[in-house]
């Protein structure tokens, strides 16, 4: 325990030095990295347009909520801008200069701007998407911005970052299963590549929270509390399309997911009780009263939650989304 240690700012210099050690293995390198040109035609070949004949006739097989989920994944990570400044706000650098916090923040928006390059691009192929109206979605996110209740608080946006990094990965893992399923492996693989990213950058974020229980235990329980109280919620929940209401869009979205599992109600639950086990809530000590007290309330959520998870049921009706032809 680090008793001197009283305030964020002075938290957030201590795990400079804990993120400056481990930042190579935290990011890879742009030479080890994969790029979006690995994964589509190459323009510069002579069978490029048999390739995309044979990407559109895959991508025409895949079923109308699966793909509506991907172009909402995509709109949501297009948005990546609004992402970026809010992780500079809350780390309280410069976008230049050498710093651990700078060179991360500059390092995680460099990887998951291949996230959006990627997807923007097989979508374009394949020949389903009215991509107009895609990018009005995205350009209406980027312009509402989003209110993920975090503040500039540090401690509750390593605890949202934790959350919604492992509910990506499991979004783009499991349309990668569907995908494969439905007989397009290269969109599997696409979304597959995406999910490792994602999964990678989930254990940064939730070793940034173990680290800050290490020196500030009570006050980080505290800030996990009152995230859970709040709820998670996703980055692109302001979505909409040209005509349609703030938020509107991103409820079909949503249910479109569920309704063919890529992240559900439950996988919201599962995800809290991970959390809890990788932070060993259980057993974290120097809590405070407040501390304890928020413990209890985190430690008791999860079945609250499953109970509610029960009774949720989602509509079967398909929304026709503006975004997708025919």
């Amino acid at each position: 325990m680090i008793s001197a240690i009283s305030t964020r700012v002075e938290v957030l210099k201590y795990l400079e030095t804990y993120v400056a050690e481990n930042i190579s293995t935290f990011l890879k390198t742009v030479e080890e990295s994969w790029q979006p040109a690995d994964l589509l035609p190459d323009s510069r070949l002579e069978n490029f347009f048999d390739e995309v004949k044979q990407l559109r006739e895959r991508a025409m097989s895949l079923s109308y909520d699966l793909f509506a989920v991907l172009i909402g994944d995509t709109i949501t990570e297009e948005a990546l801008p609004t992402y970026e400044s809010w992780l500079f706000s809350i780390t309280d650098m410069p976008t230049h200069g050498d710093s651990a916090w700078t060179k991360w923040n500059r390092g995680w928006t460099a990887e998951e701007n291949r996230h959006g390059d990627l997807l923007n691009r097989y979508l374009f192929l394949s020949g389903r998407v009215n991509m107009r109206e895609m990018e009005a979605s995205t350009q209406y996110l980027i312009a509402d911005g989003f209110d993920i209740q975090t503040g500039h608080d540090p401690y509750r946006s390593f605890v949202y970052t934790s959350y919604q990094e492992t509910a990506t990965q499991i979004s783009h893992r499991r349309v990668a299963q569907i995908a494969k399923r439905e007989g397009d492996p290269v969109l599997a693989k696409i979304c597959g590549y995406i999910a490792g990213d994602e999964a990678r950058h989930a254990k940064v974020y939730k070793s940034f929270v173990d680290k800050v229980f290490e020196v500030d235990p009570s006050e980080m329980m505290l800030a996990f509390e009152d995230m859970m109280r709040k709820k998670i919620v996703m980055p692109a929940h302001y979505m909409r399309e040209l005509g349609v209401e703030v938020g509107k869009t991103f409820g079909h979205f949503t249910d479109a997911a569920q309704r063919i599992g890529v992240y559900t109600s439950h996988d919201y639950v599962n995800i809290l009780e991970e959390l809890i086990a990788d932070w060993k809530i259980s057993s974290v000590t120097g809590l405070n009263d407040a501390g304890e007290k928020a413990r209890d309330y985190v430690m008791a959520l999860p079945d609250r939650l499953k109970r509610v998870a029960e009774r949720m049921k989602v509509p079967q009706l398909e929304y026709k989304f503006r975004w997708i032809e025919g």
